[in-house]
């Protein structure tokens, strides 16, 4: 398998405070790997050096066999990322801020812009500064999706968005899969996740205490499931908490 990202051996300190312990993991083209954790337990960090805005303290973090820190420049022109919390210019209309993002990447496919603002129910005329948290997500997300890259890393994606325009992402995030597209997805919605993801991996206290499929991680799809991903993210948040 081809991998868009590699972690090898990652650890990042602050001063005294290590906010990653060596962690590994890897992300094959065409799949979605999800990334949870409770506040604080490193994910943020981990894509901050993904994105090039962190230097790992130890290790290697590797996008598209380029090194995330050096050719940083290089290969933003092929991933498309959308935080949690997301600042938009106040005076633009969402449609501008769609369009600038879009153009800075050299594609921008008109129809796929259209059918997306349509999907997420979105009035792009309006001033940014007008918009709920829910719509500046909104147009974030029609911004990563409306663009043809082959690595999404989406940070707490769905933040604010009512169910029905969760289940409109998870339908972009699958559309994009089936694309062959990577998808690396950090997010606290534990159903969101078991329906989309091909592989999760559980950091604690920037610890990674679990990698695998659902199957390896002994978890089935919600309406047959003996044990849910939320189940097993509790056990590991408590036992930290013992230690």
């Amino acid at each position: 398998m081809k991998y868009s990202v590699e972690i090898t051996n990652v650890s990042k300190t602050f001063g005294r405070t290590n906010a990653l312990r060596g962690i590994d993991l890897s992300v094959g083209e065409g799949e979605v790997f999800a990334y949870i954790g409770p506040n604080g337990a490193g994910k943020s960090t981990t894509i901050r050096i993904l994105l090039g805005i962190l230097k790992a303290s130890e290790g290697e973090a590797k996008i598209f066999g380029k090194d995330a820190w050096k050719d940083a420049a290089l290969i933003h022109r092929n991933v498309a990322y959308v935080p949690g919390d997301v600042n938009l210019w106040p005076n633009l209309t969402g449609g501008e801020v769609i369009d600038l993002f879009v153009n800075l990447r050299g594609t921008h496919n008109k129809t796929l812009r259209e059918r997306l603002v349509k999907d997420f129910d979105l009035d792009p005329s309006k001033k940014c500064r007008t918009y709920s948290k829910g719509n500046r997500q909104k147009v974030a997300l029609i911004a990563a999706f409306a663009s043809d890259v082959d690595l999404y890393i989406l940070d707490e994606p769905t933040s604010g968005l009512d169910p029905l325009m969760e289940q409109v992402f998870q339908e972009c995030v699958l559309e994009q899969k089936n694309k062959g597209k990577s998808i690396f997805l950090s997010s606290h919605i534990m159903s969101e996740v078991e329906r989309l993801c091909d592989r999760v991996g559980i950091i604690i206290k920037g610890e990674l205490v679990e990698v695998g499929t659902l199957d390896q991680l002994g978890i089935k799809k919600p309406e047959s499931t003996p044990q849910s991903l939320e189940d097993l993210f509790m056990q590991h948040y408590k036992q930290s908490h013992q230690a």
